[in-house]
């Protein structure tokens, strides 16, 4: 029946091969000689055919062959047999072939084998994947069913037959296997695998695809496979030892060191014997084979050095420790007897004797209590050295004691899980499989094939030893895993129960440094001879936040301090009046104090303002007012305080002046007699008259307000009265490092007749500190003529710079012309920073072109040449250059006349390499300061003997002739300017004996100045004499006019000479002088 429902099968098969392959693809000979089977791949898109001459084609699904496979036997190995491995953790699809030379072989998709032929010593007739792929189910010739991994390696058989296995089946996702026998028998059987497993503290090994070894840490979760290639058949671990058992031989691996958390194994030894045994067990240096009653000690060089025999089948056996070569077993038999074997000696050792069967047993860290769990599924614990029964448990199927702490251990059983410290009550919770190790909070719980580490909290245990007050064990609970809050609560409990010790240990494990503090604390007064535990209890619920309790043991102990203070800081004011009575009167006053402390922390500022009057608590009473802006309330208690309360007064000025009620701040001030800080008010809040009505009666504080004074005077522009203020506070320096400032910033910002004016304004004030200062005369007099000397040079160069940079100009272009040659005469050694030559030049050519002076035109456009010229400039420079060429190479005679030398009559040339002097006489040269024509004044000097004050009187002898009664000499008193009107010359007949003083030695190479006797002053009209009547230390300079009908007026300030016409129109346009900008109306 069988051989013809497999022929049945054949033709159903081929029809469906022939439904999709077309005839050209596949031969009518191929069919009927040489194909014998095929296999479709998981994805139904190739087909592997297996040929009767031991060729295997791979096909599309067209029928086109993409692969074909030739096995080395030839026609003489029929491929009887394929399967493609249904494993989707494949990456490549792997087809499995079995054919009647006796081979076993995997191929790829691509036609790649796999790993060599198997050799099966049969003729296999069928090949099935078990399950997902992990194994193989074979069967042929040899009358039986095998199993194979999926590598081909075999495992062993399932099922004899009686006849030859043609056909074999497995039952998808399932563990069923079906066999079809040549005599026609069917059977189905179902696999099981049992587990293959050793643990030893926190390691667990267990066998994984029958074939490999997995040792697992439990603790830090790694894993190492170890490939063995052979059924494995038992585990078992111990310390850095590793036996696994194989059909024909064991292997002994150790740890390659002794790091806890090593996992590198390495083969020590090799026992190359068969071995049939119920349980493995390894040692330090000893295997121990368990079979039924019998025990056997072998030395890992396969020596048996021991063997016991039980009086009944050996139920359970567990390696307990011990020395290497001598560790102990513990062994529990069906008849209830519980053994203690030591490996070095032969007569085992009876613990205790039960009358029900021993399932599973366990020994405590110190060897002191034995757990048995027996066949009814009861836990029972011994203690070992009297034998007795401490206390049994319901419903267990394992046990493990903690290896960490004696008293704990932990069973499972109904889908719980048992922790039981001490005698204290069981605590459950819910957990699937088997207890099989127990290592600080760690559980171990193999449940099905999978072993894992739970972590459990051992708070049910640690709370219940709290509960009897037993905090050390309690604290060796917590050592091996409790949360924070559980160290906080043991910590809690041992310090209320005075533990310190246990307390501080658990603080530290929290890191509360406030505890610690506290415990430290109290072990020092404890040190220092303290002994109230009530006093210490009280300090302890204080910092627990029992405060009522922690008051009670305070007044117990005679401590109402404490309490008080307690309160106090606590800000549970009406709790501490309760305790006021009893101390020093001065706790009253210090409980109001605190009391206002905690109102100002409330933001109940005024409540604490009253609160420290009432107390005494000025300043800080102050502090509040004053923060709050009260100005009422502090003027009110400043007038209340006496003056002798110095640092409270000062406060509320502080206060007075930060809220600007000035006048409240004076008066407070004044009351204190502080002097210098009243000025110093009067001074930041720019009241100048009461701080100068305070200098005039106390002038030690002068510098105190004049400084202050001048500074503000400078940065609100009033540059003259900061150089008064200045010299009132003796601080002439700083008057001048001012000056200096503003000029430079006036020069850099090309303000440039500002900065004429401030430098005229440092020469002055140089001079003022030569005549203050003898040590620095000399200094300050050559900055003096320096200042004199920039000034003017700034104060001409203002109008070249708006002609040059403006579009208009208000000057006329004699003046231009004037002002550009005297520049030009001035900058013989160096030009002053802003002063620029190309323009001077620039505007002197186009004036001079103007005015006819052609020749000094030319010249101007020639320097212009040598010089950088603006692009602005560079297109009139050239144009004029050219043009020039065409003018005659002179300058108008009425330009040269202008330059005549009143001294000796020279026509000097219109510009002079020599400066501003005579080419002859070298007579200086006195300009107008506004148009800058020469005018006709000679200077003179005074002889030796002869000083300024006898000067003036001879002067002023003069008798006045009659022929010059109509000149008139304006001078209207100190405070306005010199004028000289006069309408007739003298007569040409009488000699004037100035003029023969004006003779000199011509061609000399120096100046010889005209000196003047007392006979000549006397000659002089006071009506023909200039005097620049400078202050000392410098002398009075005298000039005298030789054109009687040209009217001069000199400044009485800065000595500047002009026109008097230019000087009344210029005063009148600007209401001061041009050049030192002195008001008309000023004294002088």
């Amino acid at each position: 029946m069988l051989w013809v429902s497999s022929v049945t099968l054949y033709y159903v098969t081929l029809f469906e091969l022939l439904s999709v392959c077309s005839w050209d693809s596949i031969g009518v000979s191929f069919l009927l000689f040489f194909f014998l089977l095929f296999r479709w791949t998981n994805d139904g898109q190739y087909l592997a055919l297996g040929m009767m001459n031991g060729v295997i084609s791979i096909r599309n699904k067209n029928g086109e062959e993409k692969v074909k496979i030739e096995r080395p036997g030839g026609s003489s190995s029929p491929i009887w047999s394929i399967a493609w491995n249904p494993s989707k953790d494949e990456h490549n699809d792997i087809l499995a072939v079995a054919d009647w030379g006796q081979k076993l072989s995997f191929y790829q998709l691509s036609g790649k084998q796999i790993g060599k032929d198997r050799n099966l010593n049969y003729d296999p007739c069928c090949v099935s994947y078990f399950s997902k792929g992990e194994y193989i189910v074979m069967g042929g010739s040899d009358k039986q069913a095998s199993l194979y991994t999926k590598d081909g390696v075999r495992l062993g058989s399932i099922g004899e037959q009686n006849s030859w296995v043609w056909t074999c089946g497995v039952r998808p996702e399932s563990n069923f296997v079906v066999l079809g026998c040549q005599d026609g028998t069917i059977t189905c059987y179902q696999l099981i695998f049992s587990t293959v497993h050793g643990l030893y503290k926190d390691r667990y090994a267990y066998r994984d695809n029958m074939t490999d070894v997995i040792v697992q840490h439990l603790i830090t979760e790694q894993k190492v496979r170890i490939r063995c290639r052979e059924l494995v058949k038992k585990i078992a671990i111990y310390r850095n030892r590793l036996a696994i058992q194989l059909p024909e031989k064991i292997f002994i691996y150790e740890l390659y060191s002794d790091d806890s958390t090593d996992m590198h194994y390495r083969i020590k030894e090799k026992i190359g014997r068969k071995f049939e045994c119920n349980l493995l067990v390894v040692c330090s240096q000893h295997i121990i084979l368990c079979q039924e009653k019998r025990l056997q000690c072998l030395s890992f060089t396969s020596v048996r050095e021991k063997e016991w025999v039980m009086e009944s089948l050996i139920r359970y056996i567990k390696v307990i420790g011990g020395p290497p070569g001598r560790e102990g077993l513990l062994v529990g038999l069906k008849n209830g007897a519980i053994l203690k074997i030591f490996v070095d000696n032969p007569f085992p050792i009876t613990l205790l004797k039960l009358s029900t069967s021993v399932r599973c047993l366990d020994m405590s860290a110190t060897r002191n209590k034995l757990a048995v769990v027996d066949e009814h599924n009861t836990l029972l614990v011994y203690d070992i050295h009297n034998k007795e029964l401490l206390f049994q448990e319901p419903n267990a199927n394992s046990v493990a004691w903690n290896t960490q702490c004696e008293d704990m251990l932990c069973f499972s059983g109904n889908g719980y899980l048992n922790i039981k410290a001490s005698n204290f009550p069981v605590h459950q919770q819910k957990m699937q499989g088997f207890v099989v190790g127990y290592n600080g909070s760690k559980i171990f719980c193999l449940h099905v094939y999978s072993m894992s580490a739970v972590e459990v909290p051992q708070s049910a245990p640690m709370y219940q030893y709290l509960e009897k007050k037993m905090f050390k064990e309690a604290y060796q609970i917590a050592c091996l895993g409790v949360t924070d809050s559980d160290w906080r609560d043991l910590a809690t409990e041992a310090l209320e129960g005075l533990d310190f010790d246990t307390a501080k240990k658990a603080f530290i494990r929290i890191r509360d440094l406030r505890y610690l503090e506290l415990i430290n604390t109290i072990e020092e007064r404890k040190k220092r001879g303290e002994s109230d535990n009530e006093l210490f209890l009280a300090d302890v619920f204080a910092n627990q936040g029992k405060f009522h309790e922690a008051a009670n043991l305070y007044k117990r102990s005679n401590q109402e301090s404490r309490a008080l203070s307690m309160y106090t800081d606590l800000r549970m004011f009406e709790f501490a009046k309760e305790y006021v009575g009893g101390t020093d009167p001065k706790s009253s006053r210090d409980l109001i104090t605190k009391q206002a402390d905690w109102a100002k922390s409330s933001k109940e500022p005024r409540a604490a303002a009253e609160m420290y009057l009432s107390a005494g608590e000025h300043l800080k009473a102050i502090e509040i007012i004053g923060e709050n802006g009260w100005a009422d309330m502090l003027i009110a208690l400043a007038r209340k305080l006496d003056k002798a309360d110095r640092e409270p007064l000062a406060k509320c000025a502080h206060f007075f002046k930060k809220l600007q009620h000035h006048g409240y701040a004076s008066e407070t001030y004044s009351k204190m007699g502080d002097l210098e800080a009243l000025v110093q008010l009067h001074v930041e809040t720019r009241h100048w008259d009461e701080a100068f009505s305070i200098v005039e009666r106390h002038p030690p504080f002068k510098n105190n307000v004049y400084v202050p004074y001048a500074q503000w005077l400078a940065e609100n522009d009033r540059f003259e009265e900061a150089q008064n203020a200045f010299h009132k506070a003796g601080l002439q320096n700083e008057a001048v490092k001012v000056l200096e400032q503003l000029t430079h910033n006036a020069v850099v910002e090309n303000r440039f007749n500002d900065a004429g004016y401030y430098y005229w304004m440092l020469s002055m004030q140089c001079l003022d500190i030569a005549r203050e200062s003898g040590d620095q005369c000399s200094d300050m007099l050559r900055k003096f003529d320096r200042f004199q000397h920039l000034a003017e040079l700034y104060h001409v160069y203002r109008s070249i710079q708006r002609y040059t940079d403006e579009p208009f100009s208000s000057h006329m272009p004699e003046t231009l012309f004037n002002i550009c040659r005297f520049l030009l005469n001035n900058l013989t050694k160096e030009i002053p920073p802003g002063i620029s030559k190309v323009n001077t030049l620039y505007a002197l050519a186009k004036q001079s072109r103007r005015l006819g002076a052609y020749k000094l035109a030319r010249y101007s456009y020639e320097k212009l040449q040598e010089l950088h010229i603006p692009s602005r400039f560079q297109d009139s420079v050239e144009v004029g250059s050219l043009t020039i060429r065409s003018k005659p190479f002179h300058d108008s005679e009425d330009l040269i006349e202008g330059m005549m030398c009143y001294r000796c009559s020279t026509n000097n040339p219109l510009l002079n390499n020599q400066g501003s002097v005579c080419i002859n006489c070298r007579q200086p040269f006195i300009y107008s300061a506004s148009s800058y024509e020469v005018l006709p004044l000679v200077q003179f000097y005074l002889e030796e003997g002869i000083g300024d004050e006898e000067a003036v009187s001879l002067i002023d002898l003069e008798v006045p002739r009659s022929d010059q009664r109509d000149t008139q000499w304006h001078n209207a008193g100190s405070g306005e300017p010199q004028s000289l009107r006069i309408d007739d010359s003298f007569s040409e007949s009488e000699e004037d004996p100035f003029t023969a003083k004006m003779t000199f030695e011509q061609g000399g190479s120096e100046f010889v100045p005209v000196k003047v006797n007392r006979s000549v002053l006397r000659s002089m009209s006071r009506r023909d004499v200039l005097i620049k009547r400078w202050p000392r230390p410098l002398k009075w300079e005298y000039f005298r006019s030789l054109l009687p009908d040209v009217s001069i007026t000199m400044c009485p300030t800065c000595f500047k000479m002009f026109h008097s016409e230019d000087y009344e129109l210029l005063v009148l346009q600007h209401s001061c002088c041009p050049y030192c900008r002195r008001p008309i109306d000023e004294p002088n």
